[in-house]
C-alpha cells in the first residue's frame, strides 16, 4: 500500500490537501467495473481536505459594469413575471462593513480543514454501505477550541476551531456573509431583502449521503453561529438602515435525519416536485415495551429499552435554536429560545401551484 500525501495552492486564496491510498499489484491491469454498496463501504480512503487562505468573494448586479447577476423565471400569484437581482453577494474578512470592505479571510486550516470523504457504513451504524460525507472543520475540546460567538474568543473558551480576527492574526476564519436582493414585481412597488452574517461560524456542520433501497438517504447536520445576524428591506444595506432585524449570538444547531432514522431527499412521483422525508421511527422488539415505557424484562425489552432510551436523551438527535436579543426597528424583544427539538416524522413537498 502506497499513501501519497500532496499538497498544492490553486488560484492563489485556495490550498487543497490531498491524501491517496494505492494500491499496487503484479502484474499491472486494469479495467473499469460498477461499485455496489459492498465495495464502497471497504474504503478507507483519507479523502479530500481543502482550505482557502486570504479568500474574498464578490459579485453583484450592476449593467453599468457589464454585471449581471439575476433570478428569473419567478411570477406572483397573477402570473406576472417576477425579476430578483441580485446586488450583492459577499465572503469577506469579520469587519467588512457589509461587504463594502473585501479583505481575504481564512476558511479552515491544515489540521482541520473543510472535507470530503468517503466512509466505511460499517464504522458509523450503516453495515455495507458505502457514505458520502462533506463536512466543515471539526469542533474540538474547550482546552483547544474557542467560544462559538465571541468574535474575540481566547483558546480554552468553547469547543470551535474557527479561530477569531485578533492584532496577530488579521485573516481570522471567521468570514462575514452577505446578499443583498432587489425585488421586481410588474406593477408593484419595487422591494428589497437583505441578509448579513458578522464572523460567522459553521464548525460541526456536516452532510452524510449514501443509497438506501430506490432512495437517497441522508444525516444532515447544520451549525450556524455569530454575533450578528441582521435583516432588512433598505435599498441599500449599511449602518444607516433603520428598516432592519438584528438577531445578536444567533445560534443554530440543526439536526436532520440520523443512520436508523435518515432524510430522505427525492422527487414526488406526480408532480416531479423535491421531496424531504423521515419516516416514523421503528425497532425490533417495540412489542417488549410495557405500557409505563419500561422492559417488559426480558432480553428483548432491555434492547429495546436502551435504543428509546438514547434515542430520546441523546443530544445530537436534536436541534436548538437561540438567540440572546432580538431588535427590530431600534426596539428590543429581549432574547428567545428554542431548544430539544427533537424531529420525529417530516413529510415536505415541492410543486408548482400553476395549474
Amino acid at each position: 500500500m502506497l499513501h501519497v500525501y500532496w499538497a498544492f495552492s490553486c488560484l492563489r486564496n485556495v490550498s487543497i490537501a490531498l491524501a491517496i491510498s494505492i494500491v499496487w499489484s503484479a502484474p499491472l491491469s486494469a479495467e473499469l467495473a460498477a461499485l455496489t454498496d459492498d465495495d464502497l463501504s471497504e474504503v478507507d480512503g483519507a479523502g479530500i481536505g481543502f482550505v482557502m487562505e486570504d479568500f474574498a468573494f464578490s459579485h453583484g448586479h450592476d449593467p453599468s459594469e457589464g454585471k449581471v447577476f439575476r433570478i428569473s423565471g419567478v411570477t406572483d400569484s397573477d402570473g406576472n413575471p417576477v425579476t430578483i437581482n441580485v446586488n450583492q453577494m459577499y465572503i469577506a474578512r469579520s469587519g467588512s462593513d457589509y461587504g463594502a470592505v473585501l479583505d481575504g479571510v481564512n476558511l479552515g486550516r491544515l489540521d482541520n480543514p473543510y472535507e470530503i470523504d468517503l466512509l466505511n457504513g460499517d464504522d458509523i451504524g450503516l453495515s455495507g454501505k458505502g457514505v458520502l460525507e462533506i463536512a466543515a472543520p471539526r469542533m474540538v475540546d474547550v482546552a483547544q477550541g474557542y467560544d462559538c460567538l465571541d468574535p474575540a474568543a481566547l483558546q480554552g473558551s468553547g469547543t470551535c476551531s474557527s479561530r477569531p480576527a485578533d492584532a496577530g492574526f488579521l485573516a481570522g476564519e471567521r468570514p462575514d456573509l452577505g446578499v443583498e436582493l432587489e425585488i421586481n414585481d410588474l406593477g408593484q412597488a419595487q422591494t428589497h431583502f437583505n441578509v448579513h452574517a458578522a464572523s460567522a461560524v459553521f464548525d460541526g456542520s456536516y452532510i452524510r449521503l449514501w443509497g438506501e433501497d430506490t432512495r437517497m438517504a441522508a444525516e444532515f447536520r447544520l451549525n450556524f453561529y455569530t454575533p450578528a445576524l441582521e435583516v432588512s428591506t433598505c435599498a441599500v444595506s449599511d449602518s444607516a438602515c433603520t428598516s432592519k432585524m438584528t438577531m445578536s449570538d444567533f445560534k443554530l444547531e440543526l439536526a436532520l435525519g440520523n443512520t436508523f432514522q435518515p432524510l430522505y431527499i427525492g422527487a414526488d412521483n406526480l408532480t416531479g416536485g423535491l421531496t424531504f422525508q423521515i419516516d416514523q421511527m421503528t425497532t425490533d422488539y417495540l412489542a417488549n415495551i410495557d405500557t409505563a415505557g419500561q422492559s417488559d424484562g426480558s432480553a428483548q425489552g432491555d434492547i429495546a429499552y436502551a435504543f428509546y432510551d438514547d434515542y430520546y436523551s441523546n443530544p445530537d438527535y436534536r436541534s436548538n435554536i437561540s438567540v440572546d436579543n432580538i431588535d427590530i426597528g431600534g426596539t428590543s424583544l429581549g432574547s428567545a429560545k428554542v431548544e430539544g427539538i427533537l424531529i420525529q416524522y417530516l413529510d415536505v413537498r415541492f410543486r408548482d401551484l400553476e395549474p
